[in-house]
Order: C-alpha cells, then sequence, then structure tokens
C-alpha cells in the first residue's frame, strides 16, 4: 500500500521545537484503506510533534462524527468520537514498530507517515456495540425495534413458583439432605 502523501511529515528540516499538523478526514481516507463500515466521516485531527535532539514526540487527538448503522435497528445515525494517542520517535540501525508507543526509525530517515496511526485511533474510538441513541431513551421508532419488542419472551415476575409445581424426585433429594 502506497502512503498517501498528504500524512507524511517530513521532520529533517524541522526546528527542535514544537509543531503543529490539522487534518480533516474524510470517507475517502477509509476507502483508501478499504474499511467501510462508515457511512460518512467528518473527523478532525490534531497532532503536535515536539522535536528534540534524539527523538521525536507526537501527541494525536481525534474529534468529530462516523455515521454508522446501529447493530439492533440498522439505522444510520451519527456517532461523536474523541480519542488521543502519544506516540515516541526513536532512531535506531532499523525500522521496528512492535511497540505500541515507540517508533524506532533508521538514523537515516527524513519523513514519518501517520496515515496509520490515525486510521487505527479512528477506529479503535468507535464503541465496539453500536447502538442508535433513539433505541436508549425511547423516542426512535422502527420496523424492526417493533418486531423484536413482539417476539421477546414475556416474564411474568408476579408468578410465584408453588409447591405443587416443584417436581416431586426433588422432594426426596430433599429429604437426603436432612437425613442423617
Amino acid at each position: 500500500m502506497k502512503p498517501l502523501k498528504e500524512f507524511t511529515i517530513p521532520f529533517v528540516g524541522l526546528k527542535i521545537a514544537s509543531h503543529h499538523f490539522d487534518y480533516d478526514i474524510e470517507k475517502t481516507f477509509f476507502e483508501y484503506f478499504e474499511y467501510e463500515d462508515f457511512n460518512d466521516v467528518n473527523i478532525h485531527v490534531k497532532v503536535d510533534l515536539t522535536k528534540k535532539t534524539t527523538l521525536m514526540e507526537l501527541h494525536f487527538k481525534i474529534s468529530g462524527i462516523v455515521n454508522v448503522n446501529c447493530d439492533l435497528t440498522n439505522e444510520p445515525y451519527d456517532q461523536k468520537i474523541k480519542n488521543e494517542f502519544d506516540l515516541v520517535v526513536k532512531f535506531g540501525d532499523e525500522y521496528n514498530d512492535e511497540d505500541t508507543d515507540i517508533l524506532i526509525l533508521p538514523h537515516g530517515a527524513y519523513e514519518i507517515n501517520i496515515q496509520q496511526y490515525i486510521y487505527e485511533l479512528i477506529v479503535l474510538a468507535v464503541p465496539i456495540k453500536r447502538i442508535h441513541p433513539g433505541v436508549k431513551d425511547g423516542t426512535l421508532h422502527s420496523d424492526i425495534l417493533k418486531k423484536l419488542e413482539e417476539l421477546s419472551p414475556k416474564i411474568d415476575l408476579e408468578k410465584e413458583v408453588k409447591e405443587d409445581d416443584i417436581d416431586p424426585r426433588w422432594n426426596t433429594l430433599k429429604k437426603l439432605l436432612t437425613d442423617k
């Protein structure tokens, strides 16, 4: 997969200081990754890169809305998401990204591509169980919810178990507990 140029930061020309980068993420970004769970995307990403003499620190902060389908009703809704992530970039003999919080670049590297970190940060910010807010507060009216309510088992809590309803074999077993 070829990296997207707008997410490549050439750090070799940057001064030793803090630098700020802004990105607006839309659905086309996820089409590049062949991720099709989102109907629409409107996310703002802020990246603060602090360049030091021997390493760099990146602080990612995302906020925005993804339009997803509800897991219960399949109705689309806007899910607000927020997430933050810190990444330390060090320099070594060879590329190594085995640790989630530390990236090691070879000594001759002059740029870093952050598209994978942004992608993972957004995908992981979406809740695992996606439930339409109208389902939680009861304002969503859909055919699927009506059918689910119709098919759900009705439990009558007032009905008590009577002694006559108990299988007589259990009574015999209860006697074994009291016999000595």
